[in-house]
């Protein structure tokens, strides 16, 4: 009998500490998941993946989650330009108001110039150039990670001192024989970022300011570096955006890009033909230009966006993306969905 209760007392001690460690655990876990925050502030994802502008991160913090929350989200971007399509999907989570973890695929199906540069291509039976007529896609996956340093950006309105974050990106681009081809030095690289932002209720107003450390051809979508240099540099980047309502913003956004492919030819098999498309070009053969690399211009983007609650919201922009390798002019569109959980 002594034995029996002993045993029963020992099952009621363990089931009372074992009931006791789950509920200390349990009621913290349940008020982890949160939206807190207001609409919109935190941002609406880039096509990095990092929260923010669409073409620029912010210094806030992906979600809703306040400082004792856990939120994020999943978001697709589809754009439209002359001769590309770009889709982007993505996810990121946003850990109590100062950590932002985020993973984002890009697909960039190529049309235009890239049909004809294949062509040429298979004329001159250069296999293994990685340009194929009307099958052509570009893919990068880009790693992402964000950690707030000080500074409210949201909250503390009256305090002139912004938002400031660290993060980075390692973006690692699926197309190493057409990177080839173009001249990039790298398929795979990493990137560091600095940004600082505040947004000013008295004026309804969002600013951000982006130094970038890059060596990013069209934000890695055609490699890193060129020939053979992979010289970093600081870029800068910019958003302002300003509140219609709770709802709903309009803004502008700006990314300084680089110069590393510019006026390079591209490269038949390992060999730089830029003095051939130079005499091609002399003698008025328009291939010349054809196989010869635009300027690659900065990217400007007119936004709105519309939160139609905190699970989601929709940007639509104007793209201004000018020159991207061999295809000038591509202004479009871009259309972007964020859901949040």
């Amino acid at each position: 009998m002594k034995t029996m209760t002993q045993t029963r007392r020992t099952k009621l001690m363990f089931t009372l500490a074992l009931g006791s460690i789950l509920g200390a655990f349990s009621a913290p876990a349940m008020a982890q998941y949160g939206d807190g925050k207001v609409l919109l502030t935190g941002g609406v994802g880039a096509i990095d993946g990092a929260g923010g502008g669409g073409i620029t991160p912010w210094a806030t913090i992906t979600g809703y989650g306040t400082r004792d929350e856990i939120n994020g989200g999943i978001r697709y971007t589809f754009a439209e330009l002359p001769s590309y399509q770009l889709n982007t999907l993505g996810a990121a989570v946003g850990f109590y108001d100062r950590l932002e973890l985020s993973y984002t695929r890009s697909t960039l199906p190529t049309g235009g110039t890239f049909d004809t540069v294949g062509l040429v291509l298979d004329a001159l039976n250069a296999d293994g150039a990685g340009i194929e007529p009307f099958n052509t896609t570009i893919k990068m996956d880009v790693y992402g990670a964000k950690l707030r340093l000080f500074g409210d950006a949201i909250y503390d309105s009256q305090n002139l001192i912004p938002q400031v974050a660290f993060g980075g990106f390692y973006k690692v681009n699926k197309n190493e024989r057409l990177l080839e081809t173009l001249q990039a030095n790298k398929a795979e690289d990493y990137e560091l970022y600095i940004a600082a932002t505040k947004l000013f209720f008295p004026i309804s107003t969002l600013f951000n300011v982006t130094a970038r450390y890059t060596s990013a051809n069209q934000t890695g979508l055609t490699g890193f570096g060129g020939g053979d240099e992979n010289d970093k540099e600081i870029r800068f980047e910019g958003s302002i955006a300003h509140l219609l309502n709770k709802t709903t913003a309009i803004g502008v956004e700006y990314a300084q890009h680089g110069d590393n492919l510019d006026g390079r030819s591209i490269s038949l098999g390992g060999t730089d033909i830029t003095a051939l498309t130079g005499v091609l070009s002399s003698l008025g053969l328009g291939v010349g230009d054809t196989l010869r690399q635009l300027p690659e211009d900065d990217w400007i983007d007119v936004f709105f966006a519309h939160a139609l609650n905190k699970n989601l919201s929709i940007t639509v922009a104007a793209a201004m993306l000018g020159n991207i390798t061999l295809t000038p002019d591509q202004t479009g569109f871009y259309l972007s969905m964020h859901a949040t959980f």
